[in-house]
Formats: structure tokens, sequence, C-alpha cells
């Protein structure tokens, strides 16, 4: 059955209305196009659909059949134009959010106050490494990425949001613990723990050591940011890591900040996806919301004025 969707309004029309003059009309049809098509209607479903008794017009046996298939099919659509129109004013939609695992205790801040204005978002949220997140961006997998340092090797379209605050922690039984304006080099031959190859806060942390002619001991190397702190927690050696992920350990007196000279480190939060690619209203609506509102619900988290700054 090869039916167009014009032939399909106006037999709509007409099997409602049951007079082709007022199914012109109703159109802003000539009378001959509204017969015409239901002639090229009939040809096609191989039966006809109305038959003349009288000067009254009627559905045939086999109109009625089509008129209930013509009902269903224009609510499909008229449900389907809903639900763009929805998509369009962002009551509904899907965004696919990567976030790099020390972004995640703000990240779903954020989220959570991102879904209470569009309640009808479907997100999907992953927390994850770097490595995977470059993974993901090359394959063009999710909408949007949270990172640190955007990866040079790939075409992105970044956009700073947050400054991230790199500080040196530590047990609270350290003996630099407590003490004030420590010089960087009394961190020669401490033990840190430390993040993954290729991790931003390593990066870092390497770089700004190698200027000042620090040299650490590597301790235990770990994937992720909540791993770390209990590393520092259990007295394994010191560490560098965002204040986004310290509030609570620092709340509980589980971790301290030393007062080191030259830290916090600052770099940036960066939200991220792949050059050219077309964000859906959801994604454009939440890359809106990070770059409007993330300096005003997420406050600087140490309260330390910036020290030093680092690409």
């Amino acid at each position: 059955m090869n039916v167009t969707l014009r032939q399909l309004r106006v037999f709509e029309c007409a099997a409602r209305l049951l007079n082709f003059t007022r199914t012109a009309e109703e159109l802003h049809l000539s009378q001959p196009a509204v017969s015409m098509q239901i002639k090229e209607m009939e040809e096609n479903v191989g039966l006809p659909l109305f038959e003349r008794i009288g000067n009254k017009l009627f559905l045939t046996h086999a109109g009625k059949e089509f008129q209930h298939y013509a009902r269903v099919i224009f609510q499909q659509l008229d449900e389907a134009q809903g639900v763009f129109d929805e998509i369009r004013g962002l009551r509904r939609g899907r965004l696919e959010l990567a976030v790099v695992s020390t972004a995640n205790s703000f990240a779903t801040q954020l989220l959570a106050t991102f879904s209470q204005q569009y309640p009808f978002a479907n997100i999907s949220l992953d927390v994850t490494n770097r490595e995977n997140l470059v993974r993901m961006l090359e394959a063009n997998e999710r909408d949007l990425v949270i990172m640190g340092r955007p990866p040079e090797s790939l075409d992105v379209e970044l956009a700073p949001f947050l400054v991230n605050p790199l500080v040196v922690v530590a047990n609270p039984s350290h003996p630099l613990a407590g003490k004030r304006n420590i010089p960087v080099e009394a961190l020669n031959n401490q033990t840190f723990v430390i993040r993954e190859a290729g991790s931003g806060t390593r990066i870092a942390m390497e770089k700004h050591f190698s200027e000042h002619g620090v040299s650490f001991v590597p301790g235990m190397e770990m994937t992720s940011a909540e791993a770390i702190k209990q590393a520092v927690q259990a007295n394994l050696g010191l560490a560098v890591a965002s204040s986004h992920t310290l509030a609570l350990e620092l709340e509980t007196g589980r971790l301290v900040i030393l007062d080191v000279q030259g830290f916090p480190l600052l770099r940036h939060w960066h939200i991220v996806h792949c050059k050219g690619k077309r964000l859906s209203p959801v994604a454009k609506a939440f890359q809106d919301f990070v770059l409007k509102e993330a300096e005003r619900l997420l406050p600087a988290p140490d309260g330390k004025a910036p020290k030093r700054s680092v690409p």
C-alpha cells in the first residue's frame, strides 16, 4: 500500500464529514482535488472506501476499517509532535554525561540542581578515570564530559567553569600537620600516594615539584580520588588532591591540608565535547547551566586566596 500523508489527511477529513465539498473547504482545496486524492487512495488500497446512495455519502466496510487506522496514525503523529515539542522545550530529553572521578563530588550537586529545573530530563552519569574519558570523547560516546586537563590529542570544544585548587593533604598525625608556611623543599623525600600516569593531578604535581627541585618518593599508585584519601588516612603518605573532594574528611578531622608555600595549585574544571557535535537541547541546557551556575553553587572549598596558577 503506497498512501501519502496528504491522501491520508484528505481521507480522514472526508470520512469524518462525509461530504467532499465541506472537506475541500476545511482543507482549503478544490473539490476536484479532493475527489482525485480519494480516487488515488482507492486505487492504492484496491477497494472502494466511499459509496454514494442518493445524495448522501457513506463509508464502505473497507472505508470504516481504513478510518480506524487513519485515526490511529494521526493520533501517533500528534503524540510524536508533542514529544518533540517537549524536547524542544526541555521538558524531556536525554543527557549522557561522563565525569572524572575527582569531579564526582560536585558533579552530583550540579545534576541535582539541574534536575529540579528540568525534572523530565533523563540523565545518565558515568564516573571514571581520565583515560576512559579520553576514550569516550574519541568515540563520541557521551554528550558532555567534565574533566580537569582536556586532551591535547583530540579536537574538542571546551570551556572552563570552575577553579580546581590542588592542595597537599596529610594524616593529622603527620609531623608537618599544623605547621605554617611550610617551604616546598620540606617535601623533599616525603612519600606521596599518587594518581595513575596521565592523571591531570599527577601531571600538575610532578611539574610543580620538578620546577622547585623537590624529589618526592612515589608510594602507592591509585586510580581514584577516594582511594587516595583512604591511603592518606591510613598514613601511607602525603598526597596532592583537589580540595573539592575533601569536604567530609576535613570536617571530620580525618585529613588536614598542609600550609605549603606555592599551594594551592590552581587548575580549572572544564566541560568538554567533541568539536562539531550537535548537542541536544537538554545537553545544551546543562552546558549553559554549568557555565552560569557552577561558581555560585560550588564556592571555593578551602576558602583560601589563589596563590599559584598552573596551565
